[in-house]
């Protein structure tokens, strides 16, 4: 039996669904890079560190807390001197607290200007140590010796 092929005809694949496909993976990115942008402040330059090395995994709960250079400090987009922290800090405990964790499950991660006082960091730990947190990461920017 012979199978006739059609002459002069094009053939061409449905590209419809990766064209779909294509959108939904770029609308995926996009989500995904308003979510790491969030933590990120453009007021904050941290200081260069040769020890500085990216977490091995992800922090279960946790608190960025920005100290800018003149030393405010910013905590989920609200600006409070070091006095206003306390009031900022009962609210994330009372967020925990929804969720059935205690201050001490959180991780309280502070990114410090280049230019902050070292005391004011010590200052910010401080508070946060009195309300209960205990768990501290700081980042810096990862110098590769340029």
């Amino acid at each position: 039996m012979r199978i006739r092929r059609p002459r002069g005809g094009i053939h061409e694949g449905d590209l419809t669904p990766m064209i779909d496909m294509t959108f939904q993976l770029i609308a995926f990115f996009m989500v995904l890079i308003n979510f790491t942008q969030s933590e990120q402040d453009q007021r904050i330059q941290l200081p260069d560190s040769t020890l500085a090395k990216p977490p091995e995994q992800p922090l279960d709960f946790p608190i960025t807390l920005h100290v800018t250079k003149e030393g405010t400090i910013i905590l989920g987009g609200h600006d409070v001197q070091l006095l206003g922290l306390k009031s900022l800090l009962l609210k994330e405990t009372s967020v925990l607290a929804t969720q059935g964790k205690q201050p001490s499950d959180a991780t309280v991660i502070i990114r410090a200007h280049r230019g902050t006082k070292t005391g004011r960091v010590q200052e910010v730990i401080q508070i946060c140590q009195e309300n209960r947190f205990d768990r501290f990461a700081l980042r810096a920017k990862e110098d590769v010796g340029n």
